[in-house]
């Protein structure tokens, strides 16, 4: 499967604790990165400054389901289920 164009969800729902560039302390899940496009479009898609995390993910049905909504639905399901839990 490959990325479906202007979707994004990737790039809102999961928190990422790497550095990004224009956000060096990552970024908390929910929160849009700074370098997500107002077409949902990544601007370092195709570049070394790519977070490794984020290079990593791979499209596919059980993360982006059948459209960027449920993308989002179940990639901030797997973001609460991977949640640290409270010790």
């Amino acid at each position: 499967m490959n990325c479906r164009s202007g979707c994004g969800a990737c790039c809102i729902a999961p928190s990422i604790s790497s550095p990004i560039p224009g956000m060096p302390g990552g970024k908390p899940a929910g929160v849009r990165c700074v370098q997500l496009t107002p077409e949902n479009l990544c601007l370092l898609f195709e570049t070394a400054e790519r977070p490794a995390v984020c290079r990593s993910l791979r499209p596919g049905a059980g993360m982006c389901g059948g459209s960027a909504e449920e993308a989002m639905e179940r990639l901030a399901a797997m973001e609460r289920e991977t949640e640290p839990g409270d010790s």
